[in-house]
């Protein structure tokens, strides 16, 4: 086992699969010989060449039309959005194209293509670079939506992705693409399922759901709710967004009774909105406490006061003490 950050897990991932197959590409702005503005595909260039790893203009649609029709002749491209914020430019591409295909052609056509892109905030980069965008792709049809939250989770995940013959959004938390590092098979075939989530921590008193960077904070959270009050909470960390874990997810409030969800893009009309949902239609006899929501804040993301704007520990504990002293 090798101890990585998810910058090299996604390099690694990179690499292996376009040695495994030929037909995997590589494009977006900065990709090639400078590799990437996080150094995501560092050494790839130098590797497998121009032809597979093509720097293009600064167009997303561009990018996102190429690799769509890259895909319908059979490749399997993977083009990178620089930043998640730049995605709208290709908006039409993903949803009205890249997400139909499959089902406006009888299934005669697939795409099977990832798009990356790193989202979120922590990184001081005003409200042009730290938006969180997972829901306007959550609610198209067709498209799976990947959020990593580690090392492991980010290789296994997009390998998998890669291979998967439906287009996939992947999500990377540039929050934490450097720390902590996480343990890592040096076996270089193995792979994360998609749709699957994971316990990152196991509970009995409350239930925590989040994705990405917010992981760390809800493991934080749970660890002062334990310290502090004696309380056994879980984490759930969802991983794939489409399609949703449902399963573990009923199956954790079921078991806890107490429901927090974590998200850091805002709170209206948020990812946490649905899985509030579900919990209220399918488990609400198991429900102890009403269901707390801790979120970002339903304004454009600042520049000065990110710290205030991201979810931290303790505005997730104050969410646990809500659903825990409810009566």
């Amino acid at each position: 086992m090798a101890e990585i950050t998810i910058v090299q897990a996604v390099n690694d991932a990179l690499m292996e699969e376009m040695g495994r197959d030929e037909d995997v590409v590589v494009l977006g702005e900065d990709v090639g010989v400078n590799g990437g503005v996080f150094r995501c595909t560092a050494d790839l260039f130098d590797t497998y060449g121009e032809d597979r790893v093509i720097d293009t203009p600064l167009s997303e649609s561009g990018i996102i039309g190429a690799a769509i029709g890259m895909a319908l002749y059979g490749l399997r491209p993977v083009p990178e959005i620089q930043f998640s914020d730049f995605i709208w430019p290709a908006f039409d591409q993903i949803t009205s194209e890249l997400a139909k295909m499959r089902y406006r052609s009888g299934g005669q056509f697939t795409c099977p293509m990832v798009i990356r892109t790193p989202y979120g905030g922590g990184i001081r980069g005003g409200h042009y670079h730290s938006q969180s965008p997972e829901v306007y792709f959550t609610h198209t049809s067709g498209l799976v939506v990947v959020v990593p939250s580690d090392a492991y989770d980010a290789k296994g995940l997009l390998k998998a992705a890669i291979r998967s013959p439906d287009p996939v959004l992947f999500l990377e938390p540039k929050r934490i693409y450097r720390a902590p590092k996480t343990e890592v098979p040096e076996d270089d075939d193995y792979i994360v399922p998609l749709g699957k989530a994971a316990v990152r921590r196991e509970g009995t008193d409350f239930t925590i759901t989040c994705y990405g960077a917010m992981v760390p904070v809800a493991v934080e959270a749970c660890d002062k709710a334990a310290d502090q009050h004696g309380w056994n909470g879980e984490v759930l960390d969802l991983r794939t967004l489409v399609p949703l874990d449902e399963d573990a997810l009923l199956a954790s409030v079921t078991k806890t009774g107490r429901l927090v969800t974590l998200q850091e893009a805002p709170k209206f009309t948020g990812y946490s909105s649905e899985l509030s949902a579900i919990v209220a239609e399918k488990a609400i006899d198991v429900m102890e406490a009403p269901i707390r929501r801790v979120a970002g804040f339903d304004v454009p993301f600042p520049f000065t006061l990110e710290h205030v704007y991201m979810p931290h520990a303790d505005r997730v504990l104050r969410a646990i003490e809500d659903v825990m002293t409810y009566e």
